[in-house]
């Protein structure tokens, strides 16, 4: 019945294909076990259990999408590296929205600090070293285009986008336009 050869590698990698074709909620243990044929105790020599699985997916979105950003960040500096980074996560989004979702995952907080995200928040940091904010206003700044970005991004897969004029990519650069503006201009407390 079953195959040889299974790893936490290939199981994280199959359950984050999964992921992005069933969606993330739709992860089991149970699921991965009927894609690869083999029964379900047997991968537990692999993965603790469900959560254990779905932790791996997540670190791993994290992770791609880190390589990502910082492959487009390079070379980069004030509103193109803001355009492109939020690219990277809007097209993530798009090509892997069971991933993007596990991305969204909460970490314990030991493996949140040991995660790629603490690789996106040096990046957010670096972009907006180019923009001159200090502390706190930084922290704010991080924390306002995380949400900018991932809520433009979930309503856009949701299609909230799709029934109206103009064309969400319209207003995605003129999304991106003014947050530079904001930025450059951040304002006082």
């Amino acid at each position: 019945m079953g195959r040889v050869g299974l790893t936490t590698e290939r199981l994280t990698q199959a359950g984050a294909e999964l992921a992005d074709e069933l969606g993330f909620d739709q992860v089991t243990v149970s699921e991965l076990a009927r894609r690869f044929d083999v029964k379900v105790a047997s991968l537990y020599s692999h993965l603790k259990n469900g959560q254990d699985l779905k932790t791996r997916i997540a670190l791993l979105a994290l992770e791609e999408l880190a390589d990502r950003a910082a492959e487009a960040l390079a070379g980069r500096a004030g509103k193109d590296a803001l355009t492109a980074f939020a690219n990277v996560y809007r097209d993530y989004a798009r090509e892997h929205p069971g991933r993007y979702a596990a991305a969204q995952l909460r970490l314990d907080p030991e493996t949140a600090a040991a995660s790629a995200g603490v690789r996106h928040s040096q990046m957010t940091r670096a972009i907006l070293r180019g923009y001159d904010l200090a502390e706190p206003d930084q922290t704010h700044a991080v924390r306002l285009l995380g949400s900018v970005f991932h809520g433009y991004v979930s309503l856009e897969l949701a299609g909230g986008f799709s029934h109206s004029a103009p064309d969400s990519q319209e207003s995605w650069s003129r999304t991106l336009d003014a947050l530079d503006a904001l930025l450059r201009n951040w304002p006082a407390p």
